[in-house]
């Protein structure tokens, strides 16, 4: 059974909706950081100091406009943890006569022997901001969040707060590594919904997880574990799929052994990186599909859900197994599923309430690999269900658990592409 308090962060971070990677539910849990259910009279609090200000469309937005004094009041944070950013913080861009530079810097409480006396920036922009925008009146025209990263590489302070009054980010930019950006909207925040993602909000910028408690439980350390927890899952995920390349591969022999060598062995001797191209292929659509299902962007038709999505297929694959391991490997029908999904995709579909947007492209389009579906041969490959299982085993479960392809999908493309 999944622990609650793992549910809590993966819960919080599906409403953040991350780009990049910030922080990890296991290196949370690591850390003891755990979310506080009982944050009703701080939520009240927090509530309590948002304004309300008017949208050009008529309509008003909830605001908070002054993060530092919020931070003292309601965080637990000392007012001298918070100051004006110092020049030394500031960085010059003399090709566009411009200068970048927070408004604000947290300071270290206790730093280290040649650490920096800086734990962070803060940059508090006007309010209404487009963060995400260029900003056509500065000297480097690129948008709030692309000079705020940049300025946070150039100092080597990776970590960053940005708003513009109706979001706060915690930015993660390490020198040399890609960023990561947590967003937390005010307005997200302010029912009853939103409750868990102001406990993350409260849980992260809380003063204890700043400054006071054992430095591998503080902030900068979990954004750093969180780093090389996803380096780890990427070297295991990479040996999965390579696992299920294989896997994929040797059932597609047997297959081929079934026809007397029709399928692939001319293929294999005229061009055999059509053989590898074909196979890795499939593990990408499996992906894209996996991917696209987890976040709910292809279907929720039932008819869809019940009788073509793959996550459908590999639980009922995996009750199979369950129930009759002995015959996995000779009995058949999920490969025809498989291809019948990918002919859906590439093609579009209707039918009573199901629509299906036709994505057309490469990935799915049958005719590129014509062996997967037996062109050659007067029936489809006879690959098993046994070897769809374990394909889909290894790309959907890591240490027994389910993955999510909300953080996770890019690392394994990227992968897949290098194999």
């Amino acid at each position: 059974m999944t622990d609650p308090d793992l549910l809590d962060h993966r819960r919080w971070l599906g409403y953040a909706q991350p780009v990049g990677l910030v922080v990890s539910p296991p290196a949370l849990l690591d850390a003891q950081a755990y979310l506080n259910r009982n944050i009703g009279a701080e939520h009240r609090a927090f509530v309590a100091e948002v304004r309300e200000i008017p949208l050009p469309d008529g309509l008003s937005a909830p605001v908070i406009t002054d993060w530092p004094r919020l931070l003292v009041e309601q965080f637990g944070w000392q007012a001298e943890d918070v100051e004006s950013c110092p020049p030394p913080l500031w960085f010059a861009l003399p090709e566009y006569n411009d200068v970048l530079r927070a408004s604000h810097a947290v300071r270290a409480l206790k730093p280290a022997p040649g650490a920096s006396e800086w734990l962070a920036l803060m940059q508090v922009c006007k309010t209404g901001t487009a963060l995400d925008e260029p900003v056509a009146s500065a000297g480097w025209p690129a948008s709030p969040q692309a000079r705020f990263e940049r300025l946070l590489r150039e100092t080597q302070q990776p970590i960053g707060l940005l708003s513009n009054g109706l979001e706060l980010r915690l930015v993660y930019a390490p020198r040399g590594e890609s960023s990561g950006t947590l967003a937390f909207p005010i307005a997200a925040m302010l029912d009853t919904d939103g409750r868990i993602l102001f406990a993350a909000l409260h849980l992260l910028l809380s003063a204890e997880r700043w400054f006071t408690l054992p430095e591998a439980q503080r902030l900068p350390a979990i954004l750093a574990a969180s780093r090389q927890y996803q380096n780890t899952v990427s070297t295991q995920l990479a040996a999965q799929v390579l696992a299920a390349l294989y896997e994929l591969l040797r059932g597609f022999q047997a297959a081929d052994a079934q026809v007397n060598g029709a399928l692939l062995d001319d293929l294999a001797k005229r061009d055999p990186d059509q053989v590898y191209g074909g196979l890795l292929t499939v593990l990408l659509r499996l992906i894209f599909i996996l991917y696209a299902e987890d976040r709910g962007l292809i279907s929720t038709d039932p008819v869809y859900v019940n009788h073509y999505a793959v996550s459908g297929l590999f639980v009922r694959l995996r009750a199979d197994a369950g129930q009759y391991p002995d015959t996995m490997d000779s009995r058949y029908g999920a490969w025809a599923q498989l291809l019948t999904l990918f002919r859906l995709i590439h093609g579009g579909a209707r039918h009573g309430d199901l629509r299906l947007t036709a994505r057309r492209g490469r990935l799915f389009d049958l005719a590129v690999y014509p062996f997967l579906e037996g062109a050659e041969t007067p029936i489809l490959p006879r690959v098993s269900d046994g070897v769809v299982y374990r394909v889909l085993n290894n790309l959907l479960m890591l240490n027994g658990e389910r993955l999510s392809y909300r953080s996770l999908t890019w690392s394994i493309s990227a992968q897949c592409m290098r194999r």
